[in-house]
């Protein structure tokens, strides 16, 4: 379906919300941010971006200034002053079914175009091969010395960090559900906040230089991109009046516009099959470049004048300009490949500029350390782990810290070298962080299983099997326990069978247990799902595993499957915590969804 505009005709001379476009006192009514402040940087199908110039050309008689200013920060944020950290979060299981491509990225098998995998080469390419096109950001800044309304950086300023060796953070497949067919803001804000939380970035400081793109899967509308006349936009958590516990989380929307075609971007610079994913790299370099020079929109740099551009960021001001003509698209060279991108303003060159020399702090020293993996260890046995960072100036000597280690760990200041013997079992989430002469510094939070201690033995669950032939000690709904051979047992006789009525339905299976203290905690299960739902996009019924009042997996009739399938789930964050696991079935009013559970154990260590 190709993307349109549905907005309103006429709008009221009033002063524009923030993010929305204001000419000359009015609303441009062409504007995807026209009635939907949070769409902040959102970029215009081409269809809307001729729209919107043309309605300014028949009720303005000039164009206004382009220059940005700065908009004295939001919650103390204005730019990314950092090395810039971005997160791809593969939201919804439409995406279907994930592999690894030729380069080790995450691709999958509904991504028909390979558009994962071109973002995910894009984000480790920034800052490598010399690409200058994230130059032009790097003039931006904030800080001592920007005062609001500022148009220019003082000599004391942080800019906006240059991304060397790449941006790309991290990759998520959050298949635990599907996404919402449209999903709402509010829904698109909290899996950002879900990704934080997934990615071990629990403090606003992790979060500081970070930003979440929450990526559509193929023939999803989110927030109604298709009749809204745009193809992305960001924002952050706050002016979405959704609370994140982990500080303020920049994030954008970023559904799957190949859908959209030309209107998007598609084949916008090169031909054929070579240009099917431009939209992807241009759409998404944009709301990237908006984001890292107004984090917290609209805190950071936005035209504060009152003619064309006013409310605009600096993407905004360069949206869709034709390759080959001054300040048009292009692609940019980098060391993982070629990608189109857009233009983006130049304050200090008064153009849309597609490469820029690196000024600012960003030409100084970047300390980067590389994230360790999730690390596992026991108590009383020694462990080391050797934390590796680099500098991208030459000459420079490294000094290491870390917080939150396991109990009896410690790390060498001069060679980062973490050892020593685990002396206390749990779920630690360290911060490593390597620092030059010049005082940049760098860090990385993972996350370290410490299995052992007192108490940390054995299976938590009784009747785990179900083989008693009675609930006892689960809390059931009534016929929960089964042993008929509709749905046989994986093993023995007997097994817990949820739903499966084909009639609205919610069932439970639940029993209370206590975590000891400091312990690693699994929760396993074996589950069946057997439907007659034929969808492979709509989760109508569901299976909620829950501890205590906290999700922590959501399955569905889209993960059928033939046979019994191990699910494993981390609950080490309960230890020291008695609470009630609970197996919540819902189905709805039509065609069975059974939920089939055998085998369970919440085993310690």
């Amino acid at each position: 379906m190709v993307a349109g505009s549905a907005v309103a005709l006429t709008s009221p001379a009033l002063a524009a919300p923030p993010g929305q476009q204001r000419v000359t006192g009015r609303y441009n009514p062409y504007a995807p941010a026209h009635g939907h402040p949070y769409r902040h940087g959102a970029v215009p199908t081409q269809e809307t971006n001729t729209k919107m110039k043309a309605w300014q050309h028949a009720n303005l008689a000039a164009t206004g200034p382009k220059t940005l200013s700065y908009g004295g920060g939001v919650d103390g944020i204005g730019v990314t002053s950092g090395k810039p950290e971005v997160y791809l979060v593969f939201w919804g299981s439409q995406w279907g079914t994930s592999s690894t491509d030729g380069n080790g990225n995450l691709a999958f098998s509904t991504d028909t175009v390979g558009g994962a995998g071109k973002l995910q080469q894009m984000f480790k390419g920034l800052g490598t091969g010399g690409e200058l096109w994230s130059g032009v950001m790097t003039q931006y800044c904030e800080g001592i010395g920007v005062a609001t309304g500022a148009t220019s950086c003082a000599a004391s300023a942080n800019h906006v960090g240059y991304p060397t060796g790449g941006a790309l953070a991290g990759v998520w497949y959050d298949n635990a559900s599907a996404e919402p067919t449209a999903a709402s803001p509010a829904q698109i804000a909290s899996e950002a906040i879900r990704a934080s939380g997934h990615f071990a970035n629990t403090t606003a400081a992790s979060n500081r230089n970070a930003q979440y793109v929450i990526l559509s899967p193929q023939g999803l509308n989110p927030d109604h991109y298709r009749t809204g006349g745009f193809c992305a936009w960001h924002d952050w958590n706050g002016d979405l009046g959704v609370a994140s516990p982990n500080g303020d989380i920049a994030f954008t929307n970023m559904p799957y516009v190949m859908d959209a075609g030309a209107s998007c971007g598609a084949n916008f610079i090169n031909g054929g099959t070579a240009g099917a994913t431009d939209g992807y790299t241009i759409v998404e370099g944009h709301e990237y470049s908006e984001t890292i020079t107004d984090q917290n929109p609209a805190g950071g740099w936005t035209n504060h004048g009152t003619g064309t551009f006013a409310g605009q960021e600096n993407a905004d001001e360069c949206a869709w300009i034709a390759p080959g003509v001054a300040g048009g698209a292009g692609n940019v060279s980098m060391v993982t490949g070629s990608f189109a991108e857009q233009s983006t303003w130049s304050n200090d060159t008064n153009d849309c500029a597609l490469s820029h020399q690196i000024v600012g702090g960003s030409t100084g020293n970047t300390v980067t350390v590389t994230k360790p993996g999730t690390q596992h260890g026991a108590v009383g046995t020694a462990k080391t782990l050797q934390v590796h960072a680099s500098d991208s100036a030459a000459g420079q000597t490294l000094t290491y810290s870390a917080t939150g280690l396991p109990v009896g760990l410690t790390i060498s200041s001069s060679t980062g070298l973490v050892s020593g013997t685990p002396t206390t079992g749990g779920y630690f989430h360290p911060t490593v962080t390597a620092t030059d002469t010049t005082g940049a510094h760098g860090s990385a939070t993972f996350t370290w299983l410490i299995s052992g201690g007192a108490g940390c033995t054995g299976q938590l669950l009784g009747n785990a099997g179900f083989e008693t032939g009675t609930p006892d000690p689960w809390t059931t709904s009534a016929g929960v326990i089964d042993n008929s051979s509709t749905e046989p047992a994986r093993t023995g006789t007997w097994k817990a069978w949820l739903d499966g009525r084909g009639v609205p339905t919610t069932e439970t299976l639940s029993q209370r247990v206590t975590i000891h203290s400091h312990c690693v905690a699994t929760l396993k299960f074996y589950l069946h799902i057997d439907t007659a739902e034929s969808t492979t996009t709509s989760a109508f019924d569901t299976l909620k595993v829950k501890a205590g009042t906290t999700v922590l997996k959501t399955y569905s009739n889209l993960n059928r499957n033939t046979g019994y399938a191990l699910r494993s789930l981390d609950v080490s964050k309960f230890a020291g915590q008695t609470l009630t696991v609970t197996f919540t079935g819902t189905e709805d009013s039509s065609l069975q969804t059974s939920f089939v559970i055998d085998d369970t154990a919440l085993t310690v260590s």
